[in-house]
Parts: C-alpha cells; sequence; structure tokens
C-alpha cells in the first residue's frame, strides 16, 4: 500500500509535565449507556419501542444511574419512547434519562416537552467544531460556530418553563473534539459553560467525543488532561469522555482519559456504535474489575446479559470479544490446558476468595456467570492437560499422571485426523474405544470367581479360584487358576496361554459415580519381559473386575 501524502501524523501536544502516566484508576467513573441513541441509530434494524423498554430496563439491572435514551427532537418512535418510560414509571428515582439535541431551535423545544414529567434530565447540545466540519459541512468560522453552541444553550434556558418541575443538567459536546484545535475547544466550551451559568452546584458536563478515533490513546490522554487545565472554572463542569473505535483503541484510550482527569464515560454495551463502535463499557466495567476496582455496574450474569442484548439488537459478539465471548474461557494450547487444569486443581484446597492467579485466565469465570466446564476445549493443538481436564470434569475419569501423555497423544491424533475441535463427548468416545471397549486381540467371554477362605481365625490364607472362557488371537481357551486375588488368578490363567508374559508395575483405583451407580475405575500399567509398557483402563460395577478388564486394555492398546 501506498500513502500517497493523504495521510500524516497526528499533530500531537506539548505537554512534558504530563501528570497522568503516574495515575492509577481507583474508582469508577459515572457510567452513561448511549445504548438507546448512539448504539440503535447504528443498528441494520433499530429497536422497535417495546424492545427499548426491556433494554431500558436491563440497563437499570446492571447498574446504569445514567442512560441517553434518544433524539426526541427527530424522530417519532423516540418521543413516544421517552413519554411511555416517563408515564409508565420505568424510570427509578436514582436514575436520570439523557435526550440529545442539536442546536436548533424547534428541535430543543420539541424534546424539552418530550421529557415532562421527569424528575431529572440531561439535556444533551452538541455542534460540530473540527476544521473540516466547520469547512465542509458549515462554511462557518470559528465565532459562528460559538454563536451558534450558545444559542442553543440560551434556547434550552427559554424553554425550561415547559417543565417547571424538572431539574435540567446541561451536557455539551464539541463534537469530534480529538480533531478541534485544543485552545479551541476550550474557548467554545468555556463560553458555553458561561452562557449556562454553571457553578459548582449547577455544574455543566463538558463532553470531549473521539468521534473519529484519529490519534494514539496517549495523546488522547494529553489532549484531556490539557483541556482541564485550560477550562475558566473546573469546580463549575464534569469532565466526560465519547470515545469511539476506529483505530481499535477505545478502552485504552478512555483508560487514559480518565487518568487524565475525565470522572465521566459513555458507551454502550460490548462496544457497539456507528462504524466500528462506541466504548465497550463492559470490557472497561471489567478491566476495572480484574484491578480489583468496583465497576459500580454488575455483570455477574453477563451471559444472560449477552443473550438479551443479541436478541433486542440482533448484534453478534464476537468469540474473542473480551469477557464475553464463547471462547475467551477457551485454551486449545496443550500447555495453557495443562497450567490451567494444574491450577484450579491446587486452588480447590484454598478459600474461595484469595487471591486470582491461575494462568491464562485474567478473572475467575464464575464471577460474571460462566462455568469451568467450557474452559478447556479439544483440538489438534492441545495437549494432556486439556483431556485430563475433560475427562474428569466432564466424565469423573481421573488418569494417574503417567498416562496423560499417551491420553494426550491419542487425542490429538484423533483431532488431527478430523481436522476440527473435539466435543466432550467425542473425547470420551476416543478414550472409551482406545480403552474401554477393545476386544481384540483378547477378549474376555465368561470369568467365574470362587472365594476360599480358612476357618475363622485359622492361619490358612484367603484365595480365589478363577475360571476364564477367554480369546487370545482368535484361539479360545478355557482355565481356571488360583491366586490371592481375581486379578492375580487372572494373570496367571494369560499365562497359560500363547499371550506375551507380564508383569504389573503399576495399579490405581478411584470410584466413579454415587448411589447404586457407582463404579470403579482402575488402571493398570504392564511391562513385557522385553520391557515395553502399556496402560489399560477398565470400568466395572466390581472392583476386581474393573482390574481385570484394566489388563485386558492394556494388553489390546495400540496407539
Amino acid at each position: 500500500m501506498k500513502v500517497n501524502g493523504k495521510y500524516r501524523q497526528f499533530q500531537t501536544i506539548n505537554l512534558p509535565d504530563r501528570s497522568w502516566p503516574s495515575r492509577r484508576i481507583e474508582k469508577a467513573p459515572v457510567w452513561c449507556s448511549v445504548d438507546l441513541r448512539d448504539g440503535n441509530q447504528a443498528l441494520v434494524n433499530p429497536m422497535g419501542i417495546e424492545q427499548k423498554l426491556e433494554f431500558f430496563d436491563l440497563l437499570v439491572k446492571i447498574g446504569f444511574k445514567e442512560i441517553e435514551v434518544g433524539f426526541p427532537g427527530a424522530n417519532e418512535v423516540e418521543y413516544t419512547f421517552i413519554r411511555r418510560l416517563i408515564e409508565e414509571k420505568h424510570i427509578p428515582d436514582d436514575v436520570t434519562i439523557q435526550v440529545l439535541s442539536p442546536m436548533r431551535e424547534e428541535f430543543i423545544k420539541k424534546t424539552m416537552e418530550s421529557v415532562k414529567g421527569a424528575s431529572e434530565v440531561i439535556f444533551h447540545l452538541y455542534n460540530a467544531t473540527s476544521p473540516s466540519q466547520r469547512k465542509y459541512n458549515f462554511g462557518k468560522s470559528k465565532d459562528e460556530i460559538i454563536y451558534l453552541a450558545c444559542s442553543g444553550v440560551e434556547a434550552v434556558k427559554k424553554y425550561r418553563c415547559l417543565v417547571p418541575d424538572t431539574r435540567i443538567i446541561l451536557e455539551y459536546s464539541p463534537e469530534n473534539f480529538t480533531e478541534t484545535e485544543p485552545d479551541y475547544s476550550v474557548e467554545i466550551c468555556s463560553k458555553v459553560t458561561k452562557t449556562w451559568n454553571a457553578d459548582k452546584d449547577n455544574r455543566i458536563i463538558l463532553n470531549l467525543p473521539s468521534t473519529v478515533e484519529c490519534c494514539l490513546p496517549n495523546q488522547y490522554a494529553d489532549m484531556v488532561e490539557s483541556f482541564i487545565r485550560n477550562i475558566s472554572d473546573r469546580k463549575s463542569c464534569i469532565v466526560s469522555l465519547h470515545n469511539h473505535n476506529d483505530r481499535g483503541e477505545g478502552v485504552a484510550a478512555c483508560e487514559m482519559g480518565i487518568l487524565a482527569g475525565a470522572e465521566r464515560v459513555e458507551g454502550c454495551l460490548f462496544g457497539n456504535g456507528e462504524r466500528t463502535g462506541n466504548l465497550d463499557i463492559v470490557t472497561m466495567a471489567l478491566n476495572l474489575f480484574s484491578q480489583g476496582v468496583d465497576p459500580q455496574l454488575d455483570f455477574s450474569n453477563l451471559e444472560e446479559i449477552s443473550e438479551k442484548y443479541e436478541r433486542l439488537t440482533g448484534m453478534s459478539i464476537h468469540p474473542r470479544s473480551p469477557y464475553a465471548g464463547e471462547l475467551v474461557f477457551t485454551a486449545f494450547s496443550g500447555s495453557h490446558q495443562d497450567a490451567i487444569r494444574k491450577a484450579i486443581a491446587e486452588r480447590k484446597k484454598s478459600g474461595e476468595n484469595q487471591l486470582w492467579d491461575v494462568p491464562y485466565l485474567l478473572i475467575d469465570p464464575h464471577d460474571i456467570g460462566r462455568e469451568y466446564e467450557g474452559i478447556i476445549r479439544i483440538n489438534n493443538q492441545s495437549g494432556k492437560g486439556g483431556a485430563a481436564y475433560i475427562l474428569e470434569h466432564e466424565f469423573g475419569i481421573i488418569p494417574p499422571k503417567p498416562m496423560l501423555p499417551i491420553i494426550g497423544r491419542v487425542i490429538k491424533q484423533a483431532a488431527d485426523q478430523e481436522q476440527k475441535e473435539l466435543s466432550a463427548d467425542s473425547v470420551y468416545e476416543i478414550f472409551a474405544e482406545k480403552w474401554l471397549n477393545t476386544k481384540y486381540p483378547l477378549n474376555v467371554f465368561e470369568i467365574t470367581e470362587k472365594h476360599i477362605e480358612g476357618e475363622r481365625g485359622g492361619s490358612g490364607e484367603e484365595h480365589v479360584a478363577a475360571s476364564a472362557n477367554i480369546e487370545y488371537l482368535g484361539k479360545r481357551y478355557v482355565i481356571t487358576a488360583s491366586g490371592n486375588g481375581p486379578l492375580d488368578a487372572f494373570v496367571k490363567i494369560l499365562r497359560r496361554t500363547t499371550a506375551p508374559v507380564f508383569n504389573i508395575t503399576s495399579f490405581h483405583e478411584h470410584s466413579i459415580g454415587s448411589g447404586s451407580d457407582t463404579h470403579a475405575m482402575a488402571y493398570v500399567q504392564i511391562t513385557y519381559e522385553d520391557g515395553t509398557v502399556k496402560w489399560g483402563v477398565g470400568k466395572s460395577s466390581n472392583v476386581g473386575r474393573a482390574g481385570i478388564a484394566a489388563v485386558v486394555s492394556a494388553i489390546n492398546f495400540e496407539e
């Protein structure tokens, strides 16, 4: 690609004594959701009134205290929606609605009429201030744009009489703050603040939109800090941010803008909005949460919120979207899976609220309503840890550690052949096919056992006589032998066939299930005379038979 002179570096502010880099975010900003206005206008099929009512109730439930509800001066659907919000009493006492209007007097009058009956309203005015918009959109000078802004404020003051019982808070946005000359942004905001007669008891919200994200996050933070230093009366204003995501850095820019001194943030759930979207409030809030800062928003049931968002907006959440994406708590890499499995197993021995330090997982999925079962999934990048996690947490199967590399290889080979992710059920089926259900070269048709005990209190040792009807490499045998238990007797039976001689060099067992459905799981390692080692697995309601099945499994196993 050739730039061909069309683009240039962003013109930075000279702020050598910037203070924001050394600060930390210690508390959540005031959040304002603009899902119902900025987000809604970006939908292919904007929400209807009933959908917007449900979405508003969702935002209230999450904990938003400021919600921009529409553009009532320009749209009858939004006007009707706002009237229903007020008349049907959807707005809790601690929630303030926000309405947007351009500077035209007829729009301001109708917008004011739409909020009659609300106890408190943020009246949001905006006008374009950047050089390109002054040049292309309006053909107006800087002074003319300031006059337009102040005239809009005077119109709001004029029509306040229409809502005598409503407290009006003014918000002003110099649209495209990032592309407006910094000194001009300060000038126009200072004039608007003075026109509104703002003071510390009647503060104005000065909103600084990155309408088109066009600079680095640190450059945006410099602009915000410079603005705050130079605004005429800092105590009379609340500095707000409205970030877009054209460069994919909206969250970072917003975080740095808060470090620079902003107190309030506008954005949408999951970053919905025009073009590449608005600030993603879910990511922003949970970033704070991951740092031990209370976000003052409740995303503890993020899957339910995600489902409602997708249903109401028709938008899909990307599977890699931070926190909410289907795959964000999923590990395919074998080394990642092993680290996660080991850490989670170890943490279960400790307290619930200990410092979160699980490798590869930024936060505990349980904190946002996700489950551990979905953390590890299997494809051809997976290793022993992933397969072991699935077998243990989905099916209660806990193979001994030395057997895990073999299981990992078997599962990986199957994933290579399938060329796709393997479900938990598929992992179990592969495991069962390789170890639990094999019948060749050794197959057992029938085993009977007779337990022989001496006189109670006598010195005679207990032993078991076993008779087996088996087949090895197609040849049938009916053999009886005795041993100190069913497994020992079975091994002695095999030594009277053509099966290779082996010794059991490791044995492990555990129960699986509960009540009448309890089964024994047995794992044996056998070592042949030539040093070859194999692992087998057996499952049975009878402990002794589980060990026998594990020996059969080991003899039959082939990678």
